[in-house]
């Protein structure tokens, strides 16, 4: 891979990352914190949503978060057709390719 392309690899990897870090910084402190009491308006299973959110919902939106980082990374590796199978890592006391 030539510089050109680990730059722009590396910034579209930092953009998925930064992105995925909001949606789960306004889920777990938005969503759990500053927004719980208009959320507690709403109930989900005779528990309110606010509540649950900060309980539950925050946990399960970071799993999510993880899966969905994992699909988005396989579609970068795609676009710049890098495959893991063909990645050698180095040994010790040898350089990687």
């Amino acid at each position: 891979m030539s510089d050109k392309n680990a730059l722009e690899y590396w910034k579209s990897n930092i953009r998925i990352v930064l992105s995925l870090l909001v949606v789960w910084f306004f889920i777990s402190f938005g969503c759990g914190i500053l927004l719980v009491d208009t959320l507690d308006e709403i109930r989900i299973g005779g528990f309110k949503l606010g509540f649950w959110i900060a309980q539950q919902g925050a946990i399960f939106v970071f799993v999510i978060l993880v899966y969905v980082y994992i699909y988005l990374m396989d579609k970068l590796d795609d676009a710049y057709n890098l495959n893991r199978d063909e990645v050698k890592t180095a040994e010790p006391g040898e350089e990687a390719q």
